[in-house]
C-alpha cells in the first residue's frame, strides 16, 4: 500500500466520522437551534475531510479542481442557509426565547 492510499483512507474515515457524530448531534439535542448548529459544523467538516480524502486519491488534476471547487461552493452557500434557517426559526417560533435565556438567581 502507498502512503497517498493511507492518508487518503484516514480523511475519508475522519470524514465519515464527523457524518456521525453529525447525526448523533441531531438526535440528543432538543432544540432546533442546537440541532441546526450540530447538522451545519458536522456536515460542513465531514463533506471537507471526505472531499480532502477524494483529492489525495484523485490522479486527475481537473477532477481535483473541481472536488476544491465543490468545498468552496459549499462553504461560501452552506453558512448563508443555516443562518437563515436560524433567522426564521426564531421569527416564527415564539418559544426559542425560552430555552436560550438564563435563569434569575
Amino acid at each position: 500500500m502507498s502512503v497517498r492510499l493511507i492518508i487518503a483512507g484516514i480523511f475519508l474515515i475522519l470524514g465519515l466520522f464527523m457524518y456521525c457524530v453529525c447525526v448523533l448531534g441531531l438526535f440528543r439535542f432538543n432544540n432546533v437551534l442546537d440541532r441546526m448548529h450540530a447538522a451545519a459544523v458536522g456536515d460542513t467538516m465531514g463533506m471537507f475531510l471526505t472531499i480532502a480524502g477524494l483529492v489525495i486519491l484523485s490522479n486527475n488534476f481537473f477532477q481535483a479542481v473541481k472536488l476544491v471547487c465543490v468545498v468552496v461552493f459549499i462553504w461560501l452557500t452552506s453558512p448563508v442557509a443555516t443562518h437563515l434557517i436560524g433567522k426564521v426559526e426564531i421569527l416564527t417560533n415564539n418559544e426559542t426565547d425560552r430555552g436560550t435565556r438564563r435563569k434569575k438567581k
